[in-house]
């Protein structure tokens, strides 16, 4: 049941396969667990969400086009913080509220 060569440079050979598979194998193992440090990593560095968010029109001076909250997928590129007064006063001044994330509704201006 001995499925190893009988000889001496036989078993050099597996052994100098062997090892340099093995270095393969370790090489990977590191490469995976720097992937994973600087995922978590980054997850842990990751800025909070917003609690609110203006979206912005084109043009000079920007103006507010809509109001969304900060976890809403339907807020376009062009946005800026904003934090719950201001929010609150933009929707009183008659900029539209997101019709998907309902931002009047979570701050009481309907």
């Amino acid at each position: 049941m001995n499925d190893l060569p009988p000889d001496l440079p036989r078993l050099r050979t597996l052994e100098t396969w062997l090892a340099m598979s093995l270095a393969r194998v370790r090489a990977q193992i590191s490469a995976a667990e720097q992937r994973e440090t600087e995922r978590r990593q980054g997850e842990e560095r990751r800025p909070p969400a917003p609690d609110w968010i203006i979206e912005l029109g084109i043009g000079q001076g920007a103006p507010p086009i809509e109001v969304h909250a900060g976890h809403c997928h339907a807020a376009g590129k062009r946005r800026r913080t904003i934090d719950r007064d201001q929010a609150r006063t933009l929707l009183a001044d008659g900029v539209r509220a997101c019709v998907h994330c309902r931002p009047d509704t979570d701050l009481g201006v309907l």
